[in-house]
């Protein structure tokens, strides 16, 4: 059963598509927001692995606040608009998530929480998630990190073990998302490394398994 097994995973390895797609929720609505720096580098970072991106940003898109989510419209999506429709089909091919997350009052941002919540378990299980926060002070949003390590965890999408905090971000990032420190590529690689390894196994495993959950 074991070589049958491996048989299966080397098979899958090789017939897969080359490129991984991968999400990206940026968590900040607010005017003059850090978050533009940070999803500015987060994505020239992201590219660098040839990665099919798909942003998921609440200025660019259409989520409004959340009252009725699209797995609420039954399994035909009868009546569900089709803004929410397009990004479910995206949000269900994808095989990994990037959460990029400031810190308000201790906690994760409405917006990035209202866009997650759109959306069924069923779209992020089996796919892990990489978490990335930044603040103006010292600590980096961690507080929302921890926050996130338990959404994403309760969502199915478990985020590896790197997280990448940005302290001081303002200083860190210019307006274009150009970094001003050693400090901005190495800690996304790191984060960014986890995340490709778990994409592709849980990917390989996704295609010769038949589990749902």
């Amino acid at each position: 059963m074991y070589r049958a097994y491996k048989t299966a995973i080397r098979m899958a390895s090789k017939t897969t598509s080359e490129r991984l797609k991968v999400v990206v929720f940026v968590g900040s609505a607010r005017e003059k927001r850090l978050g533009e720096r940070v999803k500015l580098f987060m994505l020239d970072q992201l590219k660098l692995r040839n990665y099919d991106i798909s942003v998921f940003d609440p200025l660019d898109n259409e989520f409004t606040m959340l009252n009725k989510p699209v797995f609420f419209y039954g399994n035909e999506r009868e009546g569900a608009p089709p803004f929410l429709v397009e990004k479910e089909k995206i949000m269900k091919e994808a095989d990994a998530f990037v959460i990029i997350s400031p810190e308000y009052n201790h906690c994760i941002p409405p917006a990035l929480s209202n866009m997650i919540d759109h959306f069924g378990g069923s779209c992020y299980s089996r796919k892990p998630s990489g978490i990335v926060t930044y603040s103006a002070g010292q600590y980096g949003g961690m507080r929302a990190a921890m926050q996130l390590r338990a959404m994403t965890g309760e969502l199915g999408c478990l985020s590896v073990s790197n997280i990448f905090g940005i302290p001081n971000a303002q200083n860190s990032l210019d307006s274009d998302g150009k970094p001003l420190n050693d400090h901005m590529e190495s800690g996304a690689k790191k984060m960014i490394t986890q995340l490709d390894w778990m994409a592709w196994a849980m990917k390989n495993h996704r295609a010769v398994s038949e589990v749902q959950f």
